[in-house]
């Protein structure tokens, strides 16, 4: 079994003996205080956090506290390493998030023990959390993991003062594609799409989802408009390259994407809310990520209005919205202003 188990005492004795009992089970990460413990499980993520109750500067409690507060850390298991029995003590720790506790002075096959029952629960834990995160046809992240990450990378865009693009991406004229091909190639044609969208998105904090039918999304974290141009620019160039015949449309036409892009900055939303919202912010995450889908989706409508085939981002100002065309042989692009006038003389070429 191999994993990764950050061990917090402020006794390196205590740390030394529990290093040694544990060196064969994986990666083993130390700390002596509780705010380095914190800083090293936000850094680390690792799966399994031994910690000691007691401690000068901030005590177990308050660190399981806050690793449990944060949707990040939640899942990983905090095992206390106590000298304290009391029964109300122990209710103290289940009640601040622990999954269970072991007795100073350390006994190996007690700490063993108990140690791989966590990591193998969190093991079942993240299989099963990765199943029920993916979209069966695919293998993309699915809506309801998509929901969960969005909400994740907002709080983080707007704890850190950092920008987020979200991208809504759609399949030009799938339905054409399915009457004409069938859905056995249609499925085809949809996983192809999804391999050259990860393939584009080339960070490992990007995310790709299949959000619907044929329509897919990008959470691309600390990116900007700008930015995030140059991954619309390799998403279309991507697709083009796939050269996937579209003889429901045409016989010489190949399957196309359209692209709306909307950005969330962290920091004038963080001056716009006010620091209460951020303190009791599920509510105010859930508004901004709904708001945020919608300014992608009415730049999506945009694109796929104004002749499909191109990327249209969500103007800031709410006055307008941008148009990015992409040139995916010329492998440029250019920005214009695109009215809603502009979008309704091209409905016809839609």
């Amino acid at each position: 079994m191999s994993a990764s188990i950050v061990i917090v005492d402020d006794e390196p004795e205590q740390i030394q003996v529990l290093a040694q009992m544990l060196s064969d089970l994986g990666e083993i990460y130390v700390c002596t205080s509780g705010l380095e413990a914190l800083a090293m499980v936000r850094q680390r993520h690792p799966d399994l956090v031994l910690l000691d109750a007691n401690m000068p500067d901030m005590n177990g409690f308050d660190v399981c506290a806050q690793l449990k507060e944060d949707a990040e850390l939640a899942d990983i298991p905090v095992i206390f390493v106590t000298a304290q029995d009391a029964p109300e003590f122990e209710v103290s720790g289940f009640d601040h998030g622990a999954a269970d506790f072991i007795a100073k002075p350390v006994q190996r096959s007690i700490v063993r023990a108990r140690v791989k029952t966590q990591l193998k629960v969190k093991q079942m834990g993240d299989a099963l959390r990765q199943t029920a995160a993916e979209d069966a046809l695919t293998g993309l992240a699915n809506r309801r993991y998509f929901d969960t990450i969005l909400r994740k990378e907002i709080q983080i865009a707007q704890r850190r003062g950092e920008f987020l693009t979200l991208g809504l991406v759609d399949v030009d004229h799938f339905k054409l594609y399915n009457d004409h091909y069938g859905h056995p190639a249609g499925d085809a044609c949809l996983c192809a799409i999804a391999r050259a969208l990860v393939t584009a998105c080339q960070r490992p904090s990007d995310l790709v989802a299949r959000i619907g039918g044929e329509e897919f999304a990008l959470i691309l974290p600390q990116t900007s408009l700008e930015s995030s141009a140059l991954v619309a620019v390799r998403v279309m160039n991507t697709v083009a390259a796939l050269n996937l015949a579209h003889h429901g449309i045409a016989t010489d036409a190949r399957v196309s994407i359209s692209m709306g892009l909307a950005l969330y900055s962290g920091i004038s939303d963080r001056h716009e809310i006010g620091p209460s919202a951020l303190q009791d912010h599920d509510d105010e995450t859930a508004a901004i990520g709904s708001r945020l889908l919608a300014k992608a989706d009415k730049a999506l409508y945009v694109a796929k209005r104004s002749g499909r085939n191109r990327v249209c981002t969500a103007n800031p100002a709410e006055a307008d919205t941008q148009m990015l065309v992409i040139y995916p042989s010329a492998h440029q692009c250019v920005w214009e202003a695109l009215s809603t006038e502009g979008v309704q003389k091209n409905q016809a070429a839609a």
